[in-house]
């Protein structure tokens, strides 16, 4: 199902297309995103626009199924006759827009977190999250940090856990560390004590890491505290929110370690830090709108609408071609999830310094390092 949201003018100027996984179960991000791209859009045509144009927005909700998403971009594309698609809530769903995109030739940045959705470089295609790669990296310079040397795997099957764990298999031997245990489970588990009983008989094992989103990684951590496994639980970025503290449950959670962004931690950041009024602004509206405070995922969008429309302001017009120029040539760019700058070689634009690493405390987010 569609929306269409022009702000104050009926007949907008700048038309952008968006699909994201509003409902289904990958809901918990889209939901966010949506709410983001709805609320941006209103503000900026309140506030005049971009150039004097006003924004029209064609939001579409996939579910979280790939081939809707597929289809959506397509009527995005040919119906809507939009000039840039953002989304691809998941990893599945933004593969499966980029070749619409790309054949189109219109910009589309995905809110999703696999590298392979900007490795190699694709000449339409950026992305806001960070990628699973740099997840990895982050989490293994804490562990060798900490001394450990032996550590088991428990991902999820899905597209993001299969992708993380391929990457976090490649990076591992890096830090000296060494993969004593490789477990997996589906998307519809409701128990992974199995595994987790798996991993905590290895010999020498000295910590844990869950690549993988969704409800998943939350049934882990409450399975791993049931189970009374004393060895220090990592998490993936995939689950950066308060909500992954609820389903978990507060106990269960309490002292997972896991990448996330600045937005997690605002009121911790020190006044220097160029991404705390971006975040604050960020979170102020949000609220204001809707009662609660933005996740992560939410930011990933709030940072895909702000690139773009950047790019629009810098090129002059909406013209595809020129966009995508513009946003290839974003530099310094401070957003919710890191400072951007992209490059005719990267079209992420990120590097690990946009990563915090996080620990649950107390049922809330503190900073680890």
């Amino acid at each position: 199902m569609a929306s269409g949201f022009a702000g104050t003018s009926a007949l907008a100027d700048i038309r952008i297309g968006a699909t994201v996984s509003e409902t289904g179960p990958a809901a918990f991000l889209g939901d966010p995103e949506a709410r983001t791209l709805r609320l941006l859009v209103e503000k900026i045509n309140a506030a005049g626009g971009v150039n004097g144009e006003q924004l029209k927005l064609f939001l579409y909700d996939d579910g979280g199924d790939p081939n809707k998403a597929r289809t959506f971009a397509t009527r995005l594309v040919e119906d809507d006759e939009v000039q840039a698609i953002i989304g691809g809530t998941t990893t599945g769903t933004s593969m499966s827009i980029i070749p619409i995109a790309e054949e189109a030739e219109i910009p589309f940045i995905s809110l999703a977190g696999a590298i392979e959705i900007i490795d190699p470089v694709k000449e339409w295609v950026f992305k806001t999250p960070h990628t699973d790669r740099m997840a990895c990296e982050k989490i293994f310079a804490d562990m060798k940090k900490q001394g450990y040397t032996k550590i088991g795997l428990i991902s999820g099957t899905d597209g993001f856990g299969a992708s993380m764990r391929k990457q976090c298999l490649d990076v591992v031997g890096g830090y000296g560390i060494e993969v004593v245990g490789d477990e997996s489970y589906g998307p519809q588990d409701a128990d992974m004590t199995p595994q987790l009983t798996n991993l905590k008989g290895k010999p020498g094992i000295q910590a844990i890491l869950n690549p993988g989103f969704g409800q998943g990684p939350s049934i882990v951590t409450r399975n791993y505290a049931q189970l009374g496994i004393r060895l220090p639980l990592y998490q993936s970025h995939g689950v950066a929110s308060d909500g992954f503290i609820a389903l978990a449950g507060k106990d269960a959670a309490e002292g997972v370690r896991l990448p996330g962004t600045a937005l997690l931690v605002a009121g911790l950041l020190p006044d220097g830090d160029p991404q705390k009024p971006v975040v604050t602004a960020y979170i102020e509206d949000y609220k204001g709108s809707h009662g609660t405070a933005p996740t992560t995922f939410g930011g990933y969008a709030h940072d895909a609408l702000r690139i773009y429309v950047d790019a629009v302001k810098r090129a002059g017009s909406a013209e595809p071609a020129a966009v995508r120029d513009a946003i290839e040539a974003t530099s310094g760019l401070v957003g919710t999830t890191g400072v951007v700058t992209y490059s005719p070689k990267d079209h992420l634009g990120l590097d690990l310094s946009a990563f915090r690493l996080l620990e649950i405390r107390n049922g809330s987010w503190a900073l680890a390092e």
